[in-house]
């Protein structure tokens, strides 16, 4: 059973539909700015993603 896949993957915000709405609504912003904060962070890493979004707020 792969374990190591799953923890990585949780970790990360990918360009699915389905992830980046998820994060909007967690962060309370929009796709659009989540795209934008991972682009500014350099990193799809989710802690980095957050924390670009809520130094933005």
């Amino acid at each position: 059973m792969a374990k190591r896949g799953t923890k990585v993957e949780r970790n990360s915000v990918s360009e699915q539909d389905h992830e980046l709405a998820y994060e909007a609504k967690k962060t309370g912003t929009s796709k659009d700015k989540v795209e934008a904060a991972k682009k500014t962070s350099g990193s799809n890493q989710r802690g980095a993603v957050e924390k670009k979004l809520t130094s933005k707020k």
